[in-house]
């Protein structure tokens, strides 16, 4: 049950960024504000990983390899996420980014011939009917920034796939650090190509809670890796949807349309069942035979 609090308290962390930063896209250059939040994120990440003995540069060619991959794959999905955040409603942006559990478990299949049964199988399929329902191509309501998401998502996925060929030994904290370092520079190189603004004393101030709130979702996302079964634990990450409809509404006057909140539901049903049937098949030995 704590994880579960810390899982809902990072989710609703996470999610209070993103209200924040898109509350900045009339403000500030998209480059401009994503390096302004990396630098005092980076340096907490520092800051934290030093005092909890996680910050190990010794890595192995090949975990520096994938630190490398994983770091780059952050950027892209930092990049295409924050501009469709700046152009999307919130609600429709989190919901596009539920079919993380499915397109991982596909790219799994796909790439490393990751056993996958016909029950996932199935639940992947109907979830991108679902994610199809929320982006809606060739409707009136598409814009080219709901690919923006669908991108977030596949770098997203390559992310975490990376992050699963992580030797055991290696730091989470360090391979945070890395990926935040590698998002700050990509966008300090974009700040300096693009335009530079004064930052106003309300773009401080909603400048200031991103950084405040992505880094609580930080340290909440490090503690529950320490608390419980994360098979019991990760379908709470589901309680973002239920934050951002609560923020989008309340912040931003918006409220998705019946097809995107029957597709966010089909997507977050499948998203579950999917985890619930990894944590199944994890918890089964050869044959079938249960693990105790």
């Amino acid at each position: 049950m704590r994880g579960a609090a810390l899982m809902t308290a990072g989710m609703a962390a996470f999610t209070v960024n993103d209200t924040f930063m898109k509350t900045l896209s009339n403000d500030l250059p998209l480059f401009q504000a994503i390096f302004l939040r990396g630098v005092a994120t980076t340096l907490f990440l520092v800051a934290l990983a030093r005092a909890m003995g996680a910050l190990k540069l010794n890595l192995t060619r090949r975990d520096w390899a994938i630190v490398t991959l994983r770091s780059l794959s952050e950027v892209g999905a930092a990049v295409f996420f924050i501009t469709a955040l700046f152009n999307m409603p919130l609600a429709n942006v989190t919901a596009i980014l539920q079919s993380l559990p499915l397109t991982i478990t596909l790219a799994g299949l796909l790439i490393f011939r990751e056993p996958v049964g016909w029950r996932r199988m199935t639940a992947i399929l109907v979830g991108l009917v679902g994610v199809l329902l929320i982006v809606r191509p060739g409707a009136e309501g598409f814009t080219i920034y709901s690919l923006y998401a669908l991108a977030a998502v596949a770098c997203v996925t390559v992310r975490d796939l990376a992050t699963r060929r992580l030797s055991a030994d290696v730091p989470s904290l360090t391979v945070a650090l890395m990926a935040s370092v590698a998002v700050t520079v990509f966008a300090a190189a974009g700040a300096v190509a693009g335009p530079w603004v004064p930052v106003s004393g309300m773009a401080a101030a909603q400048l200031g809670g991103a950084t405040v709130f992505v880094i609580l979702g930080y340290v909440c996302s490090v503690l529950v890796m320490r608390s419980g079964d994360i098979g019991f634990i990760a379908p709470f990450r589901y309680t973002s949807l239920l934050f951002a409809l609560i923020l989008g509404l309340a912040v931003f006057g918006h409220w998705p349309a019946p097809l995107t909140l029957l597709g966010a539901a089909i997507v977050t049903a499948t998203g579950i069942f999917t985890l619930y049937r990894e944590r199944a098949v994890a918890r089964r030995g050869p044959m079938g035979l249960r693990v105790r």
